[in-house]
């Protein structure tokens, strides 16, 4: 966990509410209009550390396309799931297969494959914790099926 820990300082890393660690990199001062009429910045990037034996539970952001660039540890399992929870996508993003990119409302979850895994985020239109929705924080009743619950 030293190599995690050196991680967090040296990145100067704080927790996120999904789980693992992060810090805003950029956020683009261009603005878009949204297809609902929402404006946001252009783009928005963050440093995302996920250690061993946590996990990005499962979320979606409304509304955004996000890519995930693995940078740097261990491989990342990568969940994605329909906004119905009907269909399930496995991506294993490595230094062989370093970018996946989850469309606007769908789920997702991720989770380190070893000791950690370093990921870059890169979120457009750009990213508001106003669109970001945990599946956790639904009413049970209002919740897709997704699988793997213990992403929940």
């Amino acid at each position: 966990m030293t190599n995690v820990n050196q991680l967090i300082e040296q990145h100067q890393l704080q927790r996120h509410p999904e789980g693992g660690w992060y810090r805003e990199l950029y956020r683009s001062t261009e603005g878009v209009l949204r297809c609902d009429a929402i404006r946001r910045s252009a783009l928005t990037a963050i440093l995302f550390l996920l250690p061993k034996q946590e996990i990005s539970c499962w979320h979606r952001v409304r509304h955004a396309d996000e890519a995930w660039t693995h940078i740097g540890g261990d491989p990342l399992e990568l969940f994605q799931c329909s906004i119905d929870g009907s269909t399930l996508e496995l991506h294993l993003l490595s230094h062989s297969n370093p970018v996946h990119v989850v469309p606007a409302d769908a789920w997702q979850a991720a989770r380190p494959t070893g000791d950690y895994s370093l990921v870059s985020c890169c979120v457009g239109p750009g990213f508001e914790f106003d669109d970001f929705e945990m599946l956790r924080h639904q009413p049970p009743s209002d919740r897709p099926n997704l699988p793997h619950p213990e992403l929940i």
